[in-house]
């Protein structure tokens, strides 16, 4: 059997000295083996935790924050830093930031009210209802990925089922599940030749600068969206579709075509990766410890402590990029007014200020104040508590129905420094 050079002992490897010369956050090559990553927050956070990071033009360079009370302070201060000047390490104009802003490179009145128009979606009286019917999915998922004994865990677990929930909440049929995937996949891996049409940052993407992520994929979802918003327009669905249609934001805006493709998009693209990855990392957890998978089949009520440290553990987005709107000083650096400031959510759940031993999987591990929605912003992630009810379902499904899980292959990583993605998990089941 091939492994993944991940099975090695992450902690102790992070803790071997990486010259803080040697540090490239920029480079996506350095997020491709599980442990390099690590190693250069973990360098970073002792040494340099407010760190200017060159990048290859035409970007400028940003500030790399890595301390967990100073992603807190950025995340919280929106006047100081940004959303407006964009989220993403790209460097866009005035003219695209008009284009492609989604709601979340909007702060302010406007956000809150492009927010509310799905806030009650989202929330605990909506998502709570959803029990039985997400219950019966993870059911039916499972059913079928485990009769196989050995099979891929992302394809026929942690990809799955999220995209069910998604296809649900948009109340689209099951047949376009395959290709609601594979535009995420294609879209935020844009800098992975095994996902993108063009590569980020390539001569090419210039012509499609003007969409989300330079990603032609875009273009698709767009059409998808918009017929789907022509088939529902003034009719009284409950879907999320019908509501961004159908209802006026609190402002008193209505959304414009543009809005809507942008919205409909982050719909597409937030409401799989995330779940998704952190499902997968979640799995390879527990076979990498397997005495923490014996606690929780010894005591399924540790589940729900359980799913925030696999939060923590996954980190499914490594980092959000802020742009500061004035000179201000921040971990004893001077940055000044339109830098770039990279929150990067990873580094802050590995904090050794906040959390007693990090590099250990615990899934006991209480309290445990992770950022990986992020932290008391309003840009905290709006489907943060759908997240966390799919993946306790997930796993107490899961883990009573398993007496064993191995790995039965290598374990690739997508090519990013945004998402914290695994692309494939061969395992062999033994069931219960």
């Amino acid at each position: 059997m091939t492994t993944s050079p991940i099975l090695s002992s992450v902690g102790e490897a992070v803790r071997e000295p990486m010259p803080l010369a040697d540090v490239d956050l920029a480079d996506p090559d350095n997020f491709l083996d599980g442990v390099t990553p690590w190693r250069m927050f973990h360098t970073l956070r002792h040494q340099d935790p407010v760190h200017w990071q060159p990048e290859p033009e035409p970007n400028h360079g940003f500030w790399a924050v890595t301390r967990h009370a100073d992603i807190a302070r950025v995340d919280r201060d929106a006047e100081t830093f940004t959303s407006t000047k964009f989220v993403n390490l790209e460097e866009v104009d005035d003219d695209q930031i008009k284009k492609r802003a989604s709601i979340l490179e909007l702060d302010g009145v406007r956000h809150r009210a492009l927010r509310s128009l799905l806030q009650r979606q989202f929330g605990a009286r909506t998502i709570n209802g959803y029990g039985d019917f997400l219950r019966g999915l993870t059911a039916r998922t499972l059913d079928a990925a485990l009769a196989k004994g050995t099979f891929d865990f992302v394809k026929d677990v942690s990809a799955d089922f999220p995209i069910n929930v998604l296809a649900r909440l948009l109340d689209v049929p099951e047949e376009d599940n395959k290709q609601l995937i594979e535009w995420g996949n294609r879209i935020i891996g844009n800098t992975d030749p095994d996902y993108a049409d063009v590569l980020l940052g390539s001569e090419e993407s210039e012509k499609y600068r003007d969409l989300p992520f330079r990603s032609p994929a875009s273009l698709e979802v767009f059409a998808y969206g918009r017929e789907l918003a022509r088939q529902r327009h003034g009719k009284d669905g409950t879907d999320l579709i019908s509501r961004l249609v159908n209802e006026t934001p609190r402002d008193g805006v209505p959304l414009s075509p543009q809005d809507f493709d942008n919205y409909f998009l982050l719909l597409v693209v937030a409401g799989n990766e995330t779940t998704r990855h952190t499902i997968s990392h979640s799995m390879l957890a527990l076979i990498q410890h397997p005495e923490q998978l014996a606690r929780l089949q010894e005591d399924p009520s540790l589940i729900p402590t359980a799913v925030e440290e696999f939060l923590r553990w996954a980190s499914p987005v490594y980092h959000f990029r802020r742009t500061a709107t004035r000179d201000v000083e921040l971990g004893g650096k001077q940055v000044k007014e339109g830098d770039k400031v990279v929150m990067w959510f990873a580094s802050g759940n590995r904090d050794e200020e906040v959390f007693g031993d990090p590099y250990d999987f615990d899934v006991a591990r209480h309290p445990n104040d992770h950022v990986t929605f992020g932290k008391g912003s309003p840009h905290l992630c709006l489907g943060n508590l759908l997240a966390r009810t799919e993946i306790r379902i997930m796993f107490e499904e899961l883990i009573p129905r398993i007496a064993g899980v191995r790995l039965a292959g290598e374990v690739p990583r997508v090519r990013s420094n945004f998402v914290n993605g695994i692309k494939r998990l061969p395992v062999e089941v033994t069931l219960a």
